[in-house]
This record gives C-alpha cells, sequence and structure tokens, in this order.
C-alpha cells in the first residue's frame, strides 16, 4: 500500500487549489455571517473544473476517477471554507454511476446538479435505516419507498441534508415496505418534494430540511452494498474537507507565533505554545493518514471502508476542533474576535462535526469494527 500521490493527483490537488484561488471564500464566509446570500456560487467553478463527473465513467462524459481524487477536492475546500455542494454531489453520483442511471451525462457535464439524501446503515448500537432528526437525539427512520415497478413513491423527511438547496436531483437512500434499502432518484421539483432552506452557525454550508409527501421517482439500481459505500464516502469527504481547514488553522497560528513578540522573543519560542501547535501538527497527520487510507479502501478495499471511513471522520473532526481551539488561543484577545478569521473555522468545526451522525456516531463504528475484528479473530483461533 503506497500512499504517495501520483503525478495526476498532484496535478488534481494543485488545479483545485488554483479554481478556489479566483475568489476570497474566506472574506465571502466572513460577510455570509450577517447575509448569508453573499456566498458566492461555486457550481460555475465546480463545472470549469469537471468536478461533477469525477466519479462519472469515461462512457458517460465523466473523468472515471476515484473516491482518493474526490477527497484532494473536498481537502482544498476546506482549506479556504469554500462553499462548494460536493458533499452532496459526490455520493449522490457514485449511487447514479453504480446504476448506470440515465441522468449521468447531464451530471458530468454540470446541467443537472444531484443532492445525495444520505441514511446511516444499520450497525450494533441501532438497527435499521435511520436519518436526521429535526431535534433531539434519537435519530429517525429513512423515508419509505412504496415500489411499483422501476418507480417508486417516497414518504418521510430528513433534516440537515448538505447541499439540498439548488439541488435539481435527489437520490434518496430509502427503505422498502420490509426494511431493506433502495436507491431512488426524484426530481427536487416533483410533486411532494419540499426543501427547506436551514442555516446554523456555519453560514458556508448548505443545508436543507427535504420532506417527501407522495414523490414519484424512479428506481435506481443500486443494491444495499452501494449505498452503504455512499454513506461512508460521504463520512470521508467530511474528514478531507476538515484535514484541510485544519492545516490551514496550523499554517496561520505558526505564522502568527513566528512574528508576534512578547519580553523581546517571537511567541513561538515559549514552550506552551511550541507544544500546542505540535500537538495540532500531530493530530493532523494522524488523520490525513486515515484520510488517504479511506481514499484507498473506497477504491481497493471497500470491506474495509466502513472502518477507514469511521476512523478518518473521528480523527479529523477531533483535530479541526482542536486546531481551531488553538488558532484563537495563540492569537490571544483578538483570536476570540471578528476581527479574525479563527471563529469561522471553529463554526466551520462544530458544525462539522455533528452531520451525517456525527463524530461521535463515526467513533462507536471504530469500536464496533475493532470489536468485530478482535471477535473474528479470537473465533479463529479456537
Amino acid at each position: 500500500m503506497n500512499f504517495a500521490l501520483s503525478d495526476e493527483q498532484e496535478l488534481l490537488r494543485e488545479a483545485a487549489r488554483a479554481a478556489l484561488s479566483r475568489v476570497n471564500t474566506v472574506q465571502a464566509a466572513r460577510a455570509a455571517i450577517e447575509d448569508p446570500a453573499a456566498l458566492p456560487d461555486l457550481w460555475p467553478t465546480a463545472v470549469q473544473a469537471g468536478w461533477p463527473g469525477l466519479l462519472i465513467g469515461e462512457e458517460r462524459g465523466g473523468a472515471g476517477l476515484g473516491g482518493f481524487d474526490a477527497l484532494l477536492v473536498l481537502e482544498e475546500c476546506g482549506r479556504v471554507l469554500a462553499s462548494v455542494p460536493l458533499l452532496g454531489l459526490f455520493p449522490a453520483t457514485a449511487i447514479l454511476d453504480a446504476a448506470g442511471d440515465e441522468s449521468l451525462e447531464s451530471v458530468a457535464s454540470g446541467d443537472l446538479r444531484p443532492a445525495y439524501i444520505p441514511s446511516r446503515p444499520p450497525s450494533d448500537l441501532l438497527d435499521g435505516w435511520t436519518v436526521e432528526p429535526h431535534s433531539g437525539a434519537t435519530r429517525a427512520p429513512a423515508p419509505r419507498a412504496t415500489l411499483d415497478g422501476d418507480r417508486a413513491t417516497l414518504e418521510g423527511r430528513v433534516a440537515w441534508v448538505p447541499d439540498a438547496p439548488g439541488a435539481e436531483l435527489l437520490v434518496v437512500a430509502g427503505i422498502d415496505a420490509g426494511g431493506a434499502p433502495v436507491a431512488v432518484a426524484v426530481p427536487a421539483g416533483a410533486d411532494g418534494v419540499s426543501i427547506e432552506p436551514a442555516t446554523r452557525y456555519d453560514a458556508t454550508r448548505s443545508l436543507g430540511h427535504v420532506t417527501f409527501a407522495g414523490a414519484r421517482g424512479r428506481r435506481l439500481d443500486a443494491g444495499a452494498d452501494v449505498l452503504i459505500g455512499a454513506w461512508y464516502l460521504a463520512q470521508a469527504l467530511i474528514a478531507a474537507e476538515s484535514v484541510g481547514a485544519t492545516q490551514t488553522c496550523l499554517d496561520v497560528a505558526v505564522a502568527y507565533a513566528k512574528e508576534r513578540h512578547t519580553f523581546g522573543r517571537p511567541i513561538g519560542s515559549y514552550q506552551s505554545i511550541k507544544h500546542e501547535l505540535t500537538e495540532v501538527l500531530r493530530r493532523l497527520e494522524n488523520a490525513r493518514g486515515l484520510q488517504y487510507y479511506a481514499g484507498w479502501a473506497h477504491e481497493a478495499q471497500p470491506v474495509e471502508l466502513p472502518l477507514a471511513a469511521s476512523a478518518a471522520r473521528s480523527a479529523a473532526g477531533a483535530a479541526l476542533d482542536f486546531a481551531a481551539r488553538s488558532l484563537i488561543n495563540v492569537h490571544g484577545g483578538i483570536g476570540a474576535t471578528w476581527e479574525h478569521d479563527a471563529p469561522l473555522f471553529f463554526r466551520r468545526a462544530q458544525l462539522s462535526r455533528r452531520l451525517l451522525g456525527g463524530t461521535h456516531d463515526a467513533t462507536d463504528r471504530v469500536a464496533e469494527q475493532a470489536m468485530s475484528g478482535a471477535l473474528s479473530g479470537a473465533g479463529a483461533g479456537v
């Protein structure tokens, strides 16, 4: 297993960084606190860069790349708090591509923007496919699909869906009458579909509450393994985004620690600052290694993806939380005010830790996988 980036992956990362540099996304994030409409529309940037077709096969007009490449793009988005709707896009295109759906060419060209309506796969701690509730800690059941040949009628509600507002096609992970998972593609403008935009403390994150009331769509030829893979791809994407934001927190904090002097010395020369920033670096490198593991597993070893993506999500969420707090701490009083960008990264950290089951759920998944492996190993040795 070699986690060194190929020349093509290095070029992809550099191209993503260049594309995002055309807009001051951090400044836009600051303006969006007062006026969410101040956020720039970065979908044209994504289309120009070819990201809508990143995970779509070449025969359908896409680039035919893999999950590892998608994570590299999300890492660059996280560096600059870019509000590109990729967290909803990539899992949706993975499902559509696996199903060979009729919409793929339009999606790859950027003419049609899909969004993933996520459902959490069952686990040892929670039976059944579930979705985010509007409020409270108890998860809600996934939308129920009534099947009629290649058509499906959906009923249910999914809250806090990333990138749902503005999407034109919803790729839903629902359940049939027997509780088995089923993938359904529903036009966002179809009768019975309602999308309520929602904004919380990170204004750069587009969220929506999606309601299905007799909404009709087409059933996709995608089994449980595809829907499980989409959920864990989404976990890895949040992790990669968090890794990118952690890197920026570290870079900005180190630069300030070198230039800010007290008692005639740069504050970076004091052990308390050194140790704190070293801890940020340690957490960052750990999370990045797990991110690369998740990308590799998505492409080469899907059976390991639940563990790899969950571990990456858990580590990256904790790393960004620690890094954002350290960025505030290193800057002292100004770091806690709106005179600095540090609170923007802190807000991103707190919301990212709570989406799609949250880092606590990912940590539980790691424990579940570890226990399962230990028990299997013990059984094999008997």
